[in-house]
């Protein structure tokens, strides 16, 4: 793929599955975009349980730029994959390179899993994730997290249904694709976690393509 931001010449970029050697410059990769981080073992535990929804967007020079790290739940009534942490490097954002990694890791999750939909969580201010998750990528708002990240900053609890999904619920919000007001919300759930860091049986999808993707 040649990518360029407005203004650059094109760069060769590459979305492609994460091997077991990506890991520590996906964990670089995160360190550098995002506050919330996890250690060497989550990683590993997401490579070992669900190889196929790891991806990575590597340069033509071989550096790893960008990733997405996914997963299945595995406790739920329906099979669903969920996004566990997304990020591009400040340098090669605005090239669509987020875009490309959900969707080969959404592909994965329907051709290798079946899923019958996707989710993921994002912070109430992140406007440049927001944006990319609905109005480039689908994405809907199923309801709001009080408190669920460290800081206590409420989330966005989002989800894409695939086109072969036997149940597709209606959206709790009057428009399900624009942040709600205070008055759009409906059934909120309590605090996830009181606010604590994120652990290994906590993910959070986090920072869309300009603010940490």
């Amino acid at each position: 793929l040649a990518l360029h931001p407005s203004g650059s010449t094109p760069t060769m970029v590459s979305i492609r599955t994460a091997s077991m050697s990506d890991l520590l410059a996906m964990q670089q990769c995160n360190l550098s975009c995002l506050p919330e981080n996890y250690q060497m073992k989550y990683y590993f535990y997401h490579m070992l349980s669900w190889p196929q929804l790891l991806h990575v967007a590597e340069d033509s020079k071989g550096r790893i730029v960008g990733y997405v790290l996914a997963k299945m739940e595995e406790d739920s009534p329906e099979v669903h994959g969920h996004i566990t942490s997304l990020a591009v490097l400040r340098s090669h954002r605005k090239m669509g390179i987020a875009a490309k990694l959900m969707t080969a890791a959404q592909e994965a999750m329907e051709e290798t899993f079946k899923a019958e939909f996707v989710s993921l969580h994002v912070r109430k201010s992140n406007r440049a994730a927001f944006a990319l998750y609905s109005s480039t990528l689908g994405f809907q708002i199923n309801d709001i997290e009080a408190e669920y990240y460290a800081d206590k900053e409420d989330a966005y609890d989002m989800r894409k249904y695939f086109a072969h999904a036997k149940h597709k619920p209606r959206p709790k919000f009057a428009n399900p694709n624009a942040p709600p007001t205070d008055t759009d919300a409906v059934d909120m759930l309590p605090p996830s976690g009181n606010g604590a860091a994120p652990t290994s049986q906590q993910s959070h999808a986090l920072e869309g393509e300009h603010t940490g993707a």
